[in-house]
């Protein structure tokens, strides 16, 4: 037992270095978020430059946060990392769709499959708020481009029969893509019948006139 006051000092030395690299990585992901989500604002006002320009910072503190843990393999599939990375899948790809640019792979954006997965089923609920915003505005030129998105996003995702530990909770995000989509559906259907009842009613009172 001699020794073990050296052994603990030892240990505490290199819990505390491991803590201050977490207590490091933190901020720097929550920062990654942030940029994700002003991201995604800034797509739905069609603000796209500074969509991307944001993105990019997003990127920088994710690497910036996994070189700080780097020394730790247990930090390398943390939430708080995954999270970002699934946020930055998420902006890029609801960018890509919403501009009608290629979308990007997982290794184009350099993000996890599982995580990459997520945020692609996250995007599917920006697409419905997209198309929500555009209906409203009376604007249903997108819809059924739209609507094949987040459809084709579901056929992806539900085709993705592994266990929730590897994919990271896909089967919840799947869930949740499914209900926006038929949700989506239904109000783009009716809006698309009350604009064809609208127009149908100009063109007969155009014709009684």
């Amino acid at each position: 037992m001699e020794r073990l006051d050296e052994i603990a000092g030892k240990a505490r030395l290199a819990l505390q270095a491991k803590d201050g690299a977490r207590e490091k990585a933190l901020p720097l992901c929550r920062e990654a978020v942030r940029c994700c989500s002003t991201a995604i604002r800034a797509i739905h006002r069609q603000e796209m430059e500074p969509a991307r320009e944001l993105l990019g910072e997003a990127l920088k503190r994710i690497k910036e946060a996994e070189q700080t843990v780097a020394g730790y393999p247990e930090f390398s599939g943390a939430s708080f990392v995954r999270d970002a990375w699934k946020e930055y899948a998420e902006g890029n790809i609801t960018l890509a769709i919403v501009t009608g640019a290629p979308l990007p792979a997982p290794d184009e954006l350099g993000v996890e499959s599982s995580a990459y997965l997520n945020g692609m089923g996250e995007a599917a609920g920006e697409l419905r708020r997209y198309l929500l915003d555009s209906m409203r505005k009376g604007d249903l030129s997108r819809g059924e481009d739209l609507l094949t998105a987040m459809d084709d996003i579901y056929s992806v995702l539900v085709a993705m029969d592994f266990p929730d530990g590897i994919t990271g909770g896909l089967r919840h995000t799947t869930d949740m893509v499914r209900g926006v989509l038929e949700k989506s559906r239904s109000d783009l259907t009716l809006a698309m019948r009350q604009k064809d009842l609208e127009q149908r009613l100009d063109k007969l009172e155009k014709e009684l006139h």
